[in-house]
């Protein structure tokens, strides 16, 4: 890939830090303290990417939770109303997301840490529910998963080996 088309792609990214977080360490000559940075990155079309990064400045643990997430990118399925294709729920740890899809003019209702993960993946209609944990490490990781459970009614077709018309209880052509 070339280099200009590279930088091209990675401009139309958009990043969200969604916490940072201190650490700190107990050593022998007293404590070290450390941050953690959660970010995510999308382009509003469908693709975003979760990733973190730790260092002792702020800006170095953005630019390498930005990196991270850039690599751990994934396709999110939308249908032409922003919305997702059927209801899924995700676990990381403890935490469970519920994720359902809604009409348009709804918006997006979720709480703190998972809304910038589907602004960002273009998600502008959906109904979500954090279930069991208010971590927000393990509320983000959750609604990921369950976004990556996701699959677009012509995947399900195709893997059923039908045409979407025919799962949808359409006239069956000979």
């Amino acid at each position: 890939m070339p280099r200009d088309r590279k930088r091209r792609e990675d401009s139309d990214l958009q990043e969200r830090v969604v916490f940072i977080h201190r650490v700190s360490k107990t050593v022998k000559g007293g404590r070290r303290m450390t941050l953690v940075a959660l970010v995510a990155v999308g382009d509003g079309k469908g693709n975003v990417g979760l990733g973190s990064g730790r260092s002792t400045e702020v800006p170095l643990a953005i630019n390498k939770a930005v990196e991270d997430a850039k690599k751990h990118m994934f396709h999110v399925p939308v249908t032409e109303s922003g919305t997702i294709p059927h209801t899924v729920e995700g676990h990381y740890g403890a935490g469970r997301v519920l994720i359902k899809p809604a009409i348009e003019g709804t918006g997006v209702i979720a709480g703190g840490p998972v809304r910038p993960l589907f602004e960002l993946a273009g998600i502008t209609n959906c109904l979500s529910k954090s279930l069991g944990t208010s971590n927000a490490l393990n509320m983000i990781k959750a609604a990921a998963e369950g976004l990556q459970q996701l699959s677009s009614p012509e995947e399900t077709a195709e893997r059923r080996g039908m045409t979407v018309g025919q799962m949808f209880g359409g006239k069956v052509e000979e």
